[in-house]
């Protein structure tokens, strides 16, 4: 679990905790240049939170907890209920419950600690931004499958998308550093890390995007599988001998980078071990499946003006994104490798480079505080 404090806009402090209902839970805590880590004995979800107020105290960010005027969740699905960073209410968090077989590994989560916050802090307005809210406005073209119609509108089958809040604040920053209006660019944006995906903006928002009606489809990820047939799960239930439960968990949890390489889900690990084969076909897969997809949207746009790196394998691995573009140099793309090994916030693309390519660290809890601010302001 990560937290940010903020005043204003300007980050006081930030946190993680790891390893909740594990042992060997560990703290992090940043600030003021200094990085204090501390273990503990399995932390619990309500112990969790109840630590996190704690340190806001302990490390003096605040003197009392009545100090914090708003807290922001980021919550996955929001299906097309919610378009915007809403106040939670009971009511709210009642018609949220309802969303959770949009993301089972997520939102469940999710709403229990946004119950363990207004817990501690009763009288404190809590807003959850969603990731799927970026999408909503997806044409129907791209929104909706080849299903029969009368299901897509019935059960609210749709392409929800997730990372919304990272390639809306991605695009935006973009549009920000070539000085252009963001509703005149055409924008390819990779979300990179344990959970990936690629979308596409044009006319000032989303147009397409990799992930699908849950958080599983799309490009490799760490542990979760991306695009498969959906046949191969009555085929894995009858060769297991298991659930459809069973089968999810495995294209969620144990698949991926980790199912290829039998090493690891994170990519770092196997680049380290890119010498054998099986880590070097998870690596290439993971490359495939992006360049598809930048492929597609590239067409489907009618060409781009950017392609944009983000995420913690985006912002941070130069050889994966060198790799990326070498596959896309028959678009017109070229990498500048000074610029891509200096790795900083901005343009890393030659001056020939038909698109622009930038890095642009992404910064989710700065565009949900942004967003709640909006909020507050428009109900005072």
């Amino acid at each position: 679990m990560k937290w940010k404090l903020f005043e204003d806009l300007t980050v006081i402090a930030a946190g993680l905790i790891e390893r909740i209902n594990m042992t060997g839970s560990v703290s992090t805590v940043k600030y003021g240049g200094k990085k204090v880590t501390e273990k503990h004995d399995r932390l619990s979800y309500p112990a969790a939170a109840k630590l996190i107020f704690s340190q806001l105290q302990s490390f003096k960010f605040v003197t009392d907890l009545s100090e914090i005027a708003a807290v922001g969740h980021r919550v996955v699905a929001g299906s097309t209920v919610f378009k915007q960073a809403t106040l939670m209410t009971a009511a709210k968090i009642a018609e949220l419950k309802q969303l959770n077989d949009f993301a089972p590994l997520h939102n469940p989560t999710e709403v229990k600690y946004i119950e363990l916050v207004q817990q501690e802090l009763p009288k404190v307005p809590q807003y959850a931004v969603f990731d799927s809210q970026f999408f909503t406005k997806l044409p129907e073209t791209n929104a909706i499958y080849s299903l029969p119609y009368e299901y897509t509108k019935k059960f609210g089958i749709r392409r929800y998308g997730e990372h919304g809040i990272s390639h809306d604040y991605i695009s935006r920053r973009a549009a920000e550093l070539l000085a252009k209006p963001y509703a005149d660019l055409k924008m390819i944006t990779l979300h990179l890390g344990s959970g990936a995906s690629v979308a596409a903006e044009k006319t000032g928002q989303a147009f397409d995007t990799s992930m699908g009606f849950a958080p599983l489809t799309g490009v490799t990820m760490g542990t979760r599988a991306g695009d498969v047939d959906p046949s191969i799960i009555p085929y894995l239930m009858k060769k297991l001998n298991c659930s459809v439960e069973d089968v999810l968990r495995i294209l969620n949890q144990k698949s991926g980078l980790l199912g290829i390489s039998g090493i690891s889900p994170d990519m770092r690990d196997l680049l380290a071990a890119k010498e054998q084969p099986r880590a070097r076909l998870a690596i290439e897969i993971f490359i495939n499946r992006i360049v598809k997809y930048v492929g597609a949207y590239f067409t489907e746009l009618g060409g781009a003006d950017a392609l944009i790196f983000a995420g913690g394998i985006g912002e941070n691995n130069v050889l994966l994104r060198q790799e990326i573009v070498n596959r896309l140099a028959v678009l017109g793309f070229q990498l500048d490798s000074k610029l891509n090994q200096a790795g900083k916030e901005g343009l890393i693309s030659t001056a020939a480079s038909t698109v622009k390519i930038l890095i642009i660290p992404t910064d989710e809890e700065l565009s949900m505080i942004q967003q709640i601010k909006q909020q507050m302001a428009a109900a005072k």
